[in-house]
């Protein structure tokens, strides 16, 4: 979930740096990385003692099991500079028949639980079922990392980027979300296990995200995102209405875009406000128009740029119900991939 994670790292030196930030391992020296002699986990260790009433000792045990992840740093490195994003290549990933065949036996299988969920929630179906698919294919990559270690290598030893000190604080919140997490579930950490990034269970949801949005939506006393589709389902529907999502609101509306010099300007400007919807179909009416007859008027769109490699981009707009999807993975490419598949699958279910 929320895939603010790209890939990936090379291995240093053969010994272990220390430096005031953090220290490095290499891939070789895994096994011998002891993170209580750490200095940053060893402060971490007293702010979860004084503000969670962990016991010292017993953090110090856990982080002595735990497990410096080289490949979780090296994949969390930026991509080299390549080829253009491809929106057509990226949605081929997802929109396809394994993950379509697979989508319409979760929703024949949970039918009912994704209509309970749309007549509490909002959210449709075809969305919900779309997320799952396109986060773990239905539960069936869900991930094999431990999150304890993952997200300990992460929050400590997040590769050299310009945002690392953003990153390394975002994974200690993480981290201490897990510590919690186990704490009150009455779980032992080191059994969550789920992505390099540390994300759990069908939908992918991060630890913070597990303690703020996840539902018992199975009425069972417990929330089980790993093996429980009832919860999974719940919590997907859950996070997006409390992410500004708007019941019986469309997704996204095909564009066009008029061409000149003054246009491609206003474009940029309009594409630069970001993961929001800000303008009316008045106000776009000059550069950028939808063919569809659908498009209501009285609410705000954003405009969506779908990059197509050496092809020209597709444009679109969407609605505040679109930009909800982009608060569970801020990429465009990954909520159009959501609504597409959600769409594909629903019309296989007819047919």
């Amino acid at each position: 979930m929320l895939s603010i994670y790209s890939p990936s790292s090379s291995a240093t030196d053969n010994v272990v740096k220390k430096s005031k930030k953090t220290q490095t391992a290499t891939k070789n020296q895994q096994a011998d990385v002891h993170f209580t002699q750490w200095k940053e986990v060893s402060v971490f260790i007293t702010d979860m003692v004084a503000k969670h009433g962990f016991q010292e000792a017993e953090l110090n045990a856990m982080f002595e099991q735990t497990r410096y992840i080289e490949t979780a740093r090296q994949l969390m490195r930026p991509a080299p500079p390549g080829k253009p994003k491809n929106w057509k290549a990226y949605r081929a990933r997802f929109v396809e028949p394994y993950r379509i065949d697979a989508g319409v036996a979760f929703w024949n299988k949970n039918a009912d639980l994704l209509a309970r969920a749309e007549q509490q929630y909002g959210i449709p179906a075809e969305i919900i079922v779309g997320l799952i698919g396109v986060e773990t294919i239905y539960g069936k990559n869900t991930g094999s990392f431990r999150a304890m270690d993952v997200l300990t290598t992460l929050a400590f030893d997040y590769p050299e980027t310009p945002t690392r000190e953003t990153r390394m604080q975002f994974f200690r919140s993480e981290l201490e979300n897990l510590l919690v997490l186990a704490k009150e579930s009455g779980a032992d950490p080191f059994a969550f296990k789920g992505s390099y990034a540390g994300a759990i269970g069908l939908p992918q949801f991060m630890p913070g995200s597990i303690r703020q949005y996840a539902v018992d939506f199975d009425g069972d006393g417990k929330i089980n995102l790993n093996e429980s589709a009832a919860d999974a389902i719940g919590s997907v529907a859950n996070y997006l209405s409390l992410h500004g999502w708007k019941r019986n609101l469309p997704t996204v509306f095909p564009a066009t875009l008029s061409p000149s010099d003054e246009n491609q300007a206003q474009l940029k400007t309009a594409i630069s406000k970001g993961l929001r919807a800000t303008y009316t179909l008045n106000d776009l009416k000059g550069f950028l128009t939808t063919p569809s007859s659908d498009a209501p008027d009285g609410i705000l769109y954003g405009v969506i740029d779908l990059q197509n490699g050496e092809d020209a981009d597709e444009y679109w707009l969407g609605t505040d119900n679109f930009f909800a999807i982009t608060q569970y993975n801020r990429s465009y490419f990954y909520a159009m991939s959501v609504i597409d598949l959600g769409r594909v699958i629903s019309a296989a279910r007819q047919n």
